[in-house]
């Protein structure tokens, strides 16, 4: 029996988050996070169905909606399912193979049977929410059996499936013991979107070689010109469509806000800005260790400059987690320890989320951006940044294995793996403001309007129409 939505979004977590009064009220509140800021206006305009975990184990509220008018329905998950499914075989297992193995990934075989158990719940739940000829977006490596599953469930939806995280070479994709069925789930889909070209190459060079699948043509941007054709007959279309931001969902920073955050941070010549979730692909310690060698070496003054850096909490309980967290915690206070003074640290460490207003002064304050992962599928912190300058201030520090390299190329580009590396951009960036302003605004606001114009209303509705396109 299918329910009455025409566009249903299913994502592992549903955009909210659950608080708890002491008086024991319960109140949910919009939650941060890179798809949800992609995705909220999108459901919004359309008055569509979100489908995802509510965050909280053992409970799931009665479908609700939010203020926008989002019908959202959550799916129940036990502790052990979210043990085994989340942080097990999701984050685990699939994050670093997808990462390109920047930590061992671990297969467990019970973790698999966990992600395979809950993604039968969830296409189970979408497909009784569905409307009769339904549009269904699924997101990301949590969920890629559900497609398959969807197939079956209900072959009158258009299914549409998009990774938000890169997509490994097939040499590495390999080893997995799923890999197969991964496949078969992902072949449910009418199209699948990657963020960038080489990830859609990837998965097409898999199919063909790995998986003895029919592929035609090659991956194109912003439009379909690849198909993979399954052994039953099924086209599904293979597309990269690079996701961007809302710059409107940053909101207005508080009057005043820059020049009191910088009066706070002692008025520093230069304000230099790390933002990040806390996790070992982000590259937080090594821009701390590049940081740390420029005040060693006097190429940057500690009377002068402060590193801010907010490290939003992600994944506490998985120990990889746990090590990366110690490691930038550690470096954290033996820089400040070595080049700070009573009252004045020279890095400013904030282990927890911001509200957007508040990070929007934090960006517009910053002189300096660094965004130094090691791997990310596109990354819109950097995105954020640059929105939020566009008046030409600022300078862009970007890991060249971040997606957003290939569309702001006018950032100063580093390599995360080569502490010399960053520290030559961060140098480059923090002179070059001084040296060059009229260069450095001419790249920034080339940004700007690259950010402008590609904003999150374009990647959907460019994803979307090219989903419409496949019946």
């Amino acid at each position: 029996m299918s329910g009455d939505n025409r566009f249903v979004v299913v994502a592992n977590r549903l955009p909210v988050d659950l608080h708890t009064a002491p008086d024991g009220t319960r109140t949910w509140s919009p939650s941060p996070g890179g798809l949800v800021a992609a995705l909220s206006p999108v459901l919004e305009n359309q008055q569509g169905c979100w489908v995802g975990w509510p965050g909280v184990s053992d409970e799931a509220p009665e479908p609700f909606r939010t203020d926008a008018g989002v019908l959202l329905h959550p799916v129940r998950l036990t502790e052990a399912d979210f043990e085994g499914f989340y942080e097990g075989f999701s984050n685990a297992s699939l994050w670093p193979l997808y990462h390109d193995l920047i930590v061992t990934p671990v297969y467990h075989r019970e973790w698999w049977a966990a992600y395979r158990d809950v993604n039968l719940r969830f296409a189970q739940e979408v497909a009784e929410v569905a409307a009769e000829g339904a549009t269904v977006w699924v997101q990301d490596y949590q969920l890629q059996l559900v497609p398959g599953i969807l197939r079956q469930l209900r072959p009158d939806l258009r299914i549409g499936f998009f990774l938000h995280i890169p997509f490994p070479s097939p040499d590495l994709y390999r080893q997995l013991p799923w890999r197969e069925e991964i496949i078969r789930g992902l072949m449910g889909a009418d199209l699948i979107g990657f963020h960038l070209e080489s990830n859609a190459r990837n998965f097409l060079d898999l199919c063909a070689v790995t998986e003895g699948l029919t592929v035609e043509g090659t991956a194109g941007t912003r439009r379909i010109d690849a198909h993979v054709v399954t052994h039953d007959g099924h086209r599904v279309a293979v597309g990269a469509f690079p996701i961007s931001i809302d710059p409107g969902s940053l909101g207005e920073g508080e009057e005043g806000g820059v020049d009191k955050l910088r009066a706070e941070l002692g008025n520093p010549e230069t304000v230099i800005l790390g933002v990040d979730r806390l996790d070992y692909t982000k590259g937080i310690l090594q821009r701390l260790l590049a940081f740390e060698e420029l005040l060693e070496s006097e190429a940057l003054d500690p009377a002068s400059t402060v590193l801010m850096q907010v490290a939003t909490p992600s994944r506490e309980r998985i120990e990889q987690y746990q090590m990366a967290r110690s490691q930038v915690e550690e470096a954290v206070g033996r820089i400040n320890g070595t080049f700070g003074a009573m009252g004045r640290p020279v890095v400013h460490y904030l282990h927890q989320s911001l509200p957007k207003n508040e990070l929007r002064t934090y960006y517009e304050a910053a002189d300096v951006m660094l965004v130094t992962p090691f791997k990310d599928g596109m990354n819109l912190v950097a995105k954020e940044y640059v929105a939020c300058h566009g008046d030409g201030s600022g300078a862009l520090v970007l890991s060249e294995f971040a997606g957003a390299a290939v569309e702001l190329r006018e950032a100063n580009l580093c390599n995360p793996f080569d502490l010399e590396s960053i520290k030559r951009a961060i140098l480059t960036a923090v002179q070059g403001l001084s040296t060059t302003p009229d260069v450095m605004k001419d790249r920034m606001l080339a940004m700007h309007r690259q950010v402008a114009e590609y904003d999150v209303n374009r990647w959907a509705d460019a994803f979307l129409t090219s989903l419409e396109e496949t019946r």
